[in-house]
């Protein structure tokens, strides 16, 4: 009776031990992305973002979390969090979509009609610590 409660007892820990790790292997990265954007072309470039960019980027796989706008320094800003599987698809799916056609003539077709749309980009790569609380997006 003993040895068969030991064993189970091993057993259990085991596979609590395995689902631990299962849980961890499969770790995201997110992806910060901080737009400034001139305060004359705010609703250009939001209703650029919001009718192609998304729409383009979705063909790539790109997950978006969820999108802010924010006054920082007096500076109107876009803010906008992803997350992706691994570096290398990040990379792959950020090639696909500055090399797509449909969106390069977008952005020209709209760079001539109303100018400059960004002034700067801020682009932080944020990997999980081991203590963060899970939260899981992609499925």
């Amino acid at each position: 009776m003993k040895q068969t409660f030991i064993v189970l007892l091993l057993i259990c820990g085991s596979l609590a031990y395995g689902q631990t790790l299962s849980q961890k292997e499969f770790s995201p990265i997110h992806q910060l992305r901080i737009y400034e954007i001139p305060k004359e072309n705010r609703q250009v470039f939001l209703d650029r973002f919001r009718d192609h960019a998304l729409r383009i980027m979705k063909k790539y796989g790109f997950t978006i979390v969820s999108i802010w706008e924010s006054e920082f320094n007096e500076k109107s800003e876009f803010v906008y969090l992803l997350e992706w599987k691994d570096e290398n698809t990040m990379k792959t799916a950020w090639q696909g979509f500055m090399a797509d056609k449909e969106w390069k003539d977008i952005k020209m077709k709209t760079a001539k009609e109303y100018g400059n749309f960004v002034n700067e980009i801020e682009d932080r790569t944020l990997k999980l610590t081991d203590f963060s609380p899970e939260k899981r997006f992609l499925k």
